[in-house]
């Protein structure tokens, strides 16, 4: 049974693009606990369009784009953690942002994936200030007991960023997925591929 959670250190970071390059090359399916903001694709519509895999509906649907524990609260929704449980056999799922995100004013994401005990992907860019956002999830999540299994790179290859947040995160770097130009499902998949080995998911 293959199941994986991907966490970003930020939001808009390349987190979906990335999490549909694996379960497409893995054949996962798909599941997102929570989507905040509905009037532009969702990421679900995302992973269905690029990795054209299974995908399990969302949880909850909340139109407000914002983090989830405020738009739960502008759209009259209560969220129920407890409720949050992934789908049963393989499956990929996805976080909101980075590891803090609240869900509710009383849970995060790393509080999920800390009773999920799924293995965590952290996927991050390689911009500036990478470093530092990347070493303190790892950090985060760590605290938690939340087990890791690597870190996965979206952007321009910057070696020493790469290297040295491996280093002292202590987790191997999976890879780096460059920004594709046309996005399609083919050089989508060409491109994880060519960047990643499929060995290291098992």
């Amino acid at each position: 049974m293959t199941r994986f959670v991907v966490t970003g250190t930020d939001t808009g970071i390349g987190k979906t693009i990335f999490s549909a390059a694996l379960a497409g090359a893995l054949g996962l399916p798909y599941w997102k606990p929570i989507q905040s903001g509905l009037e532009e694709e969702t990421d679900s519509e995302v992973v269905a369009r690029l990795a054209r895999v299974p995908v399990h509906p969302e949880t909850w649907r909340l139109v407000t784009p914002a983090s989830p524990h405020f738009a739960a609260e502008v759209d009259g929704v209560i969220i129920d953690p407890d409720a949050l449980t992934p789908p049963p056999g393989d499956v990929l799922v996805e976080g909101a942002g980075g590891a803090l995100v609240p869900v509710t004013r009383t849970c995060l994401y790393a509080d999920l994936f800390a009773r999920w005990q799924i293995p965590v992907i952290v996927c991050a860019r390689t911009g500036l200030g990478t470093i530092n956002h990347s070493l303190l999830t790892i950090e985060t999540l760590r605290a938690r007991g939340v087990p890791l299994h690597g870190l996965a790179f979206v952007g321009d290859p910057v070696p020493d960023s790469e290297a040295i947040i491996a280093q002292l995160g202590g987790l191997r770097r999976l890879g780096r997925l460059p920004i594709i130009d046309p996005l399609t499902p083919e050089t989508l998949a060409d491109a994880f591929a060519a960047h990643f080995d499929r060995a290291d998911f098992a």
